[in-house]
């Protein structure tokens, strides 16, 4: 089974509280899971949003699967379009002309590299979170950085985002690859950025990834997340720098070793 259909198969065998919140441009689910239960503090992890890095999907079905105190909702692969794309090639999409407008903004048909979604948008620079101003930021189709034609104009970033909004989640955490750092820092107050830097330290702990800032990054769901809800959020790069993209199936052990409890550390402590 290719990774969507591994987690659709999961979504359909899983006996907890569940649901769809969008649909991703090809048409495909987009899926949650609910862990824990409604004592406590709620947040938000999700997984995948850059097509190469779908790894970290099945880093999520073992985040799920070590449990969590208060509740926490996973969504696993946020991007499936993009993931398939890089995993099964272009083969993976079905309208021709579509497939041209792919190849055409890869610069040819080995996609494993590729990090945005299935309409060429890269969907960790689609969020109004002072859109358009990284340093990285492209304003056309693109393997990745292009930002979109308007903030959420994504429907997996929409989806997120309206799904975030109607939770209104205690704290949100990202999972990407790679690098083994954390990401915490979006122009908060100082008094937030106190808050939120000594609740990362527990993530820094339990994967022993050092927090970082990224002053010239911006559109991303953990800055959304920041300057908008006013809540914590961090994007955790894990596996090490050294390792190539895309990473594989081959590293996943080494990742649980690192990460496997995070989730759960991190809400124990909250």
């Amino acid at each position: 089974m290719n990774v969507y259909q591994e987690i659709d198969y999961f979504y359909n065998r899983y006996r907890g509280k569940k649901c769809v919140i969008g649909k991703s441009a090809f048409g495909r689910d987009l899926f949650a899971f609910f862990v824990g239960d409604d004592d406590g503090p709620t947040g938000i992890c999700q997984y995948a949003m850059h097509a190469r890095e779908w790894i970290t999907a099945y880093l999520a079905l073992e985040h799920i699967s070590r449990g969590v105190r208060g509740g926490v909702w996973f969504l696993p692969l946020i991007n499936p379009d993009g993931a398939l794309l890089a995993t099964e090639g272009i083969e993976s999409v079905e309208d021709v002309a579509q497939r041209q407008f792919l190849i055409d903004c890869n610069g040819g048909e080995d996609f494993s590299l590729w990090k945005a979604n299935g309409e060429a948008v890269d969907l960790n620079v689609n969020f109004p979170a002072r859109w358009g101003g990284g340093i990285r930021n492209v304003c056309k189709p693109a393997s990745a950085h292009y930002i979109g034609d308007f903030p959420l104009c994504a429907p997996e970033t929409r989806a997120l985002a309206e799904f975030t909004l109607r939770l209104s989640p205690d704290y949100t955490i990202s999972w990407h690859t790679k690098g083994e750092e954390i990401y915490w820092r979006f122009h908060q107050p100082l008094l937030r950025a106190i808050r939120d830097k000594r609740l990362g330290k527990r993530l820094a702990r339990v994967t022993g990834y050092p927090l970082r800032e990224a002053p010239l990054s911006a559109g991303g769901y953990k800055d959304w997340c920041v300057e908008t809800l006013e809540i914590p959020a961090y994007t955790v790069e894990a596996g090490n720098d050294d390792l190539s993209h895309p990473l594989g199936m081959d590293v996943l052990e080494e990742l649980k070793v690192k990460c496997g409890n995070a989730v759960r550390a991190f809400t124990e402590g909250f």
